[in-house]
């Protein structure tokens, strides 16, 4: 490919983007698949330029003046050049390559912002977000955002049930990777860059059950749900099993977990994970109505969110919230939780992937406000009790992670307990 044929990838890889609710490296995956005459290169760099939009495409927009996909690519040619009329060799049309500047867009180059950056600029996050980030994140906001657009780290969950910690990360030296014990989760592993996550998938390690990629935060959050071997515990929103997988582990493969949710095609990828890891106490359950009966020890719900703690990750996400989203999440965060109670289980652990407080704290004054019968449990109290170690920062009540305190993903989660 050109470069001026990459470019035009690009743009039409955004463009799509836009139309789908696909994760922003799946669907690249599919595109390509679609288009063999693309070699390594080329996928390289025009994966390499979409995500670059995606991080930065409130700069862009505000460089250009326009959210057009077209537009975006544009402002980011734009920053890699020391001069700006260079950019016409790039833009030289023909039968794959992107089609020649119009004047409207000349003029914008020709014009750049001279106005101050606003906050949803500089941070890049959707404008409409900025009362619920200030809320959430207060005078830490603009830093938090600086740190969420910064590339995520690869967080390993090592399978107790086949592997020690040690045992794992000698596999991973062996293996030419860079690995080291996260410093909070107990069988966590990082590695500072996600370059070689197509090598970990192929190893022997990963193939025979002895680790499954899970964020650090997220294995914090598994933890706190203090599952002991021998106990009745629902997964509820289970999505692909990640939770459900860690308890298993915790359970030492004794009692039973019930994994259950709406989207069976997610949690059709269970069963293959399950067997691989060796944790058979599983069971799936497609949730149709009411929940699986009770009662149970506990019930972790994993609760669909607005992702904002993912935005390292899936950059695309932020762009795809909307305020009537945001309203929808936060109705069925009640509904799953209401659903949770009714299991008459005696220890409800809600967790999100969300930054804010609409979605988290807020979502647990509302519950026990309905159920009288809980009281909050402090997490700092029962990380304590599981792992004889100081609590991760963010963690007193509840446990409130983010990138730049703790250096995983953002995530929340609250324990529940039943006083009658």
């Amino acid at each position: 490919m050109t470069p001026s044929a990459r470019l035009q990838a690009a743009i039409d890889i955004l463009t799509e983007l836009e139309r789908t609710s696909a994760p922003a490296d799946r669907f690249i995956r599919e595109w390509f698949r679609a288009r063999r005459y693309a070699g390594s290169k080329d996928r390289a760099s025009v994966t390499e330029r979409v995500f670059a939009v995606l991080r930065r495409r409130a700069h862009f927009a505000w460089r250009m003046h326009s959210e057009e996909p077209r537009a975006l690519v544009i402002a980011s040619v734009l920053g890699e050049m020391d001069e700006p009329h260079s950019i016409d060799a790039l833009f030289t049309g023909g039968a794959y390559g992107a089609a020649a500047l119009s004047e409207a867009e000349r003029a914008a180059i020709a014009s750049p912002p001279d106005a101050p950056l606003p906050l949803a600029v500089e941070g890049e996050f959707p404008g409409w977000l900025e009362r619920e980030l200030q809320r959430s994140l207060g005078n830490r906001l603009l830093a938090e955002m600086i740190a969420m657009g910064e590339r995520a780290p690869v967080d390993l969950r090592v399978n107790t049930l086949k592997a020690e910690r040690e045992d794992v990360l000698h596999d991973l030296a062996e293996a030419g990777l860079d690995a080291a014990p996260t410093p909070y989760a107990p069988a966590g592993i990082r590695l500072a860059h996600d370059e070689k996550l197509s090598v970990l998938s192929r190893l022997e390690a990963f193939e025979n059950g002895m680790f499954e990629f899970q964020d650090e935060a997220a294995q914090i959050a598994s933890l706190l749900c203090a599952a002991k071997p021998g106990e009745r515990i629902l997964d509820l929103a289970a999505g692909a099993g990640g939770k459900a997988l860690a308890l298993a582990a915790a359970m030492q493969n004794r009692g039973e977990i019930v994994a259950s949710d709406i989207d069976d095609v997610r949690l059709g990828q269970l069963g293959p994970r399950a067997e691989r890891a060796g944790a058979t106490i599983i069971q799936g359950h497609v949730l149709v109505g009411a929940p699986p009966a009770g009662p149970f020890d506990a019930v972790f719900v994993d609760a669909p969110c607005s992702g904002t703690g993912t935005w390292r990750r899936q950059p695309e996400q932020r762009w795809r919230l909307t305020a009537e989203k945001l309203a929808e999440l936060t109705r069925t965060q009640d509904l799953l939780l209401d659903q949770a109670a009714a299991t008459m289980s005696r220890r409800i652990v809600y967790a999100t992937c969300s930054l804010l407080v609409c979605e988290n704290e807020d979502r647990i004054a509302a519950f026990l406000g309905r159920h009288p019968a809980f009281r909050l449990s402090p997490a700092a109290d029962i990380w304590q009790a599981e792992t004889g170690t100081a609590p991760p920062p963010g963690m007193a009540d509840c446990f409130s992670a983010t990138p730049l305190s703790t250096g995983t993903d953002g995530f929340f989660a609250a324990v529940l307990e039943r006083t009658r």
